[in-house]
């Protein structure tokens, strides 16, 4: 622990006026983003070279660090290993070789504008900035067939919404598979200040029992905001809504949001609201390492939000450089499990941006789920996965058997396009490479999959609609 974050750990967060209530003082929010890299001071110790490749690849990726993560989350004495440093820190191996070293030849030459954000366009639309098929197949329509932007509807009964004032994180993940969102292209972001298009649309969707706000980071918001989406899913005509999701990773990257923000008590009396109304309040927390969940802030925010009724569930990708070990992953699970978080995915590192550095093949990561199980209770076996959330749907390896003398895969559907595919068994050929449903191949001599020719029908429908 640097000499910063000892003196820091000597300062109580709050002070207990009575038994029944904690007073949280207010920290300031400071940020950086990409023009900011050499403000950092913790950066001026490392070589030349490895800042200018960071510039290079915040130029294409998103990235923005605020000081909480620089001063209580990283150990500077151990870069860059350090996985909160591989978390939120551009590094070169984040960008293909060819594409690093376009950008950087135009960096060092000192390309204009015009020729620099030309280039980094087309890298970027190289690096699939909606996976399984977000844009063409998981927007619904209203009445009149116009595309319900930042809606999202791929499940039966789950809608995303995309609020527009909840489109930045505290901080952004270094693997985030919605970094298209923050790179300030229009084209490619999904947002909408619409509350009325959500109500709607779930007023036409009786089936919808869960509604999941996202972004983004939809803690960012104002807490006055927040309530004017959320406040009216309380009326008779939402009944059907029993669950309010909330994606967040404040716990990690501003726990502060929770404890001494100015409308953090307003929050607070928001989620109690939302309990108190009968409605499932689930803070869907972004987890990729125990350090997270270890410091002074990050519990006392926990506390808080459980003080509400609302429940946290834990979920977040296996990682190369991150948490590629059974044992992170058991000390993680075990932590959550003490301070009263659910464990609840992991997940395969998505199709999409920095893939190439995090991608674990999916034999091994099945090998860190079932090790990491090993080592927990039956409290902290709740986490399902390796998941992959691919355009069909979300599928589980289960595990690696041989069967009739063939080594394969054990699959199954979490959740699917067709709720008829949930819970089936499938087997796919055993490959120690392959990271992602299409590096599959069906087991058995079958030529395809069991939903492949409905998905495909599934697909042009949706294709023809957009047309």
């Amino acid at each position: 622990m640097n000499a910063q974050v000892k003196a820091k750990a000597l300062k109580p967060l709050w002070r207990i006026e009575n038994a029944a209530q904690a007073v949280f003082d207010p920290v300031p929010f400071k940020v950086y983003t990409q023009r900011d890299l050499e403000r950092i001071p913790q950066l001026e110790n490392l070589p030349a070279e490895q800042r200018f490749e960071m510039k290079v690849v915040a130029s294409v990726l998103p990235f923005r660090v605020n000081q909480y993560v620089i001063d209580e989350l990283i150990d500077w004495s151990n870069i860059p290993a350090d996985p909160i440093f591989q978390l939120t820190f551009p590094q070169r191996g984040m960008l293909a070789p060819e594409h690093f070293e376009r950008i950087a030849t135009l960096l060092r030459e000192g390309a204009d504008k015009v020729e620099l954000e030309q280039a980094v366009s087309e890298v970027r639309m190289e690096l699939n900035p909606h996976p399984a098929d977000q844009m063409e197949m998981n927007m619904p329509r209203d009445e009149d067939g116009a595309r319900l932007d930042g809606i999202q509807h791929k499940y039966r009964e789950t809608v995303l919404f995309f609020p527009s004032q909840g489109q930045t994180c505290h901080s952004y993940c270094t693997f985030c598979f919605r970094w298209a969102q923050f790179v300030g292209d229009k084209e490619l972001r999904i947002a909408s200040s619409e509350a009325g298009a959500l109500h709607e649309h779930l007023r036409r969707n009786t089936d919808v029992t869960d509604v999941l706000f996202t972004g983004g980071d939809p803690m960012v918001m104002k807490t006055r905001h927040l309530r004017d989406y959320l406040e009216p899913l309380l009326q008779p005509e939402f009944d059907h809504v029993q669950t309010i999701r909330i994606g967040s990773k404040a716990l990690t990257f501003w726990p502060h949001r929770f404890l001494g923000a100015e409308d953090a008590d307003d929050l607070m009396q928001l989620l109690t609201q939302l309990v108190e109304a009968g409605k499932h309040v689930a803070l869907m927390a972004h987890y990729n390492h125990w350090k997270e969940l270890d410091t002074e802030a990050a519990q006392a925010a926990i506390r808080r939000v459980r003080s509400t009724g609302a429940v946290i569930r834990a979920q977040g990708p296996l990682l190369a450089h991150i948490n590629d070990d059974p044992a992170v992953w058991a000390k993680m699970w075990k932590l959550q499990v003490k301070l009263g978080i659910v464990p609840y995915y992991m997940f395969a590192e998505r199709d999409t941006g920095a893939r190439a550095y995090f991608e674990v093949p999916l034999a091994r990561a099945w090998e860190i789920y079932r090790e990491a199980m090993q080592q927990v209770s039956g409290l902290a076996r709740t986490a399902r996965g390796p998941s992959m959330s691919a355009s069909p749907g979300k599928v589980e390896i289960q595990g690696v058997a041989e069967i009739a003398g063939e080594k394969v895969f054990v699959l199954r559907f979490i959740q699917g396009r067709n709720p008829d595919w949930v819970q089936r068994p499938f087997f796919a050929k055993y490959d120690e490479q392959a990271t992602w449903l299409h590096h599959l191949k069906p087991a058995f001599g079958e030529q395809k999959w069991f939903w492949e020719d409905e998905y495909e029908t599934l697909r042009d429908d949706k294709l023809a609609l957009a047309d």
